[in-house]
């Protein structure tokens, strides 16, 4: 059980992340569920409902009513995969494509505050430890 203050300090940090990162994305006006599949829809080809959840890691569950209303606000498309009509090509619109281009590196400057204390070494040797 010496794995137990590594998993304490993991979830600390992480609920510390996402009550930072959150916060910045409510005064932007999405959640942070939306701003991830903004931020992988930008400046990307339409890709399907399954590959946009890998690459978000946003479980089928939740994507279905996170694209609902990212649809109705008009910040995506979803269109007929024309090489599997079983699935859809999510893109973003011209408005989503806008939003992404403003509220993307706003918020990466918002997380350069956090992580900018710490040296390339420590981000590098934090980044390794994870892996």
């Amino acid at each position: 059980m010496d794995f137990l203050p590594v998993l304490r300090k993991l979830v600390v940090t992480y609920q510390s992340f996402e009550c930072y990162s959150s916060e910045h994305m409510k005064s932007l006006g999405i959640t942070m569920t939306q701003f991830d599949i903004i931020a992988t829809l930008g400046n990307q080809p339409p890709m399907s409902c399954k590959l946009l959840g890998e690459k978000t890691l946003v479980t089928k569950g939740t994507m279905t009513g996170v694209l609902e209303r990212l649809e109705e606000k008009g910040f995506i498309r979803r269109e007929l995969n024309a090489e599997d009509a079983r699935s859809q090509l999510i893109s973003l619109t011209k408005k989503g494509q806008q939003l992404f281009e403003k509220i993307f590196p706003e918020h990466m400057n918002h997380l350069q505050k956090a992580f900018g204390k710490l040296s390339k070494k420590e981000l590098e040797d934090l980044a390794a430890s994870l892996s």
